[in-house]
């Protein structure tokens, strides 16, 4: 992983909590964004973006009180005049790390290709983590290969999906990995020290 900053919470001034970008794109395993949005919660602040196609599978009545989530209808939602904050950008200035779970091929591929949205403004200074989450054949294909590779030289890490189940019925390797490990992954960029609960 390429060398980052670090963090707000480990410099000079009493510790804060990590800020956390939490970002869901178009897989069904969107359905445990909500539970990874808690479980980061409990010693981070998080705030949450989720594409129109993640909606599909996140129950956002059950979302946890205080992550905002944000959607692509936000994006100029406050925006009136020259001058006014612009979503993407205020939320890349304000997360300490990004995390895109699950990342989807498709948004995998616009990553790769630069596009860029409101899940996909990044900082390349911080931390970006994204753990895929596809059927197996997706996995298996080579432009996925090629897609990971471009976001491991930008320096962001993978969280390797798992081997199991999918919930198409196939059994294969795509299953995005699960929010414990995520979040293993995510705490051991933080110093412990700063993880207030």
């Amino acid at each position: 992983m390429a060398a980052h900053q670090t963090p707000a919470s480990s410099r000079a001034g009493p510790p804060r909590r990590p800020r956390v970008l939490l970002a869901a794109s178009g897989s069904v395993a969107a359905i445990k964004f909500e539970a990874l949005c808690r479980s980061v919660a409990e010693w981070a602040d998080v705030h949450a973006v989720a594409t129109a196609s993640a909606l599909h599978f996140i129950d956002e009545a059950s979302f946890p009180d205080g992550v905002p989530l944000y959607i692509d209808d936000d994006e100029w939602s406050r925006w009136r005049q020259v001058g006014d904050k612009v979503l993407h950008i205020e939320l890349r200035r304000w997360a300490d790390a990004l995390v895109i779970a699950p990342l989807s091929a498709n948004t995998l591929a616009k990553v790769a290709g630069g596009l860029c949205n409101i899940l996909t403004c990044v900082d390349y200074n911080k931390p970006v983590y994204v753990a895929p989450a596809m059927n197996t054949f997706m996995w298996d294909n080579p432009f996925t290969a090629r897609h990971l590779a471009v976001l491991r030289d930008l320096g962001m890490s993978i969280v390797q999906p798992v081997t199991k189940r999918l919930a198409c019925g196939d059994y294969g390797n795509g299953a995005m990995a699960e929010q414990s490990e995520i979040c293993k992954t995510l705490v051991l960029f933080f110093d412990p020290q700063h993880l207030q609960h």
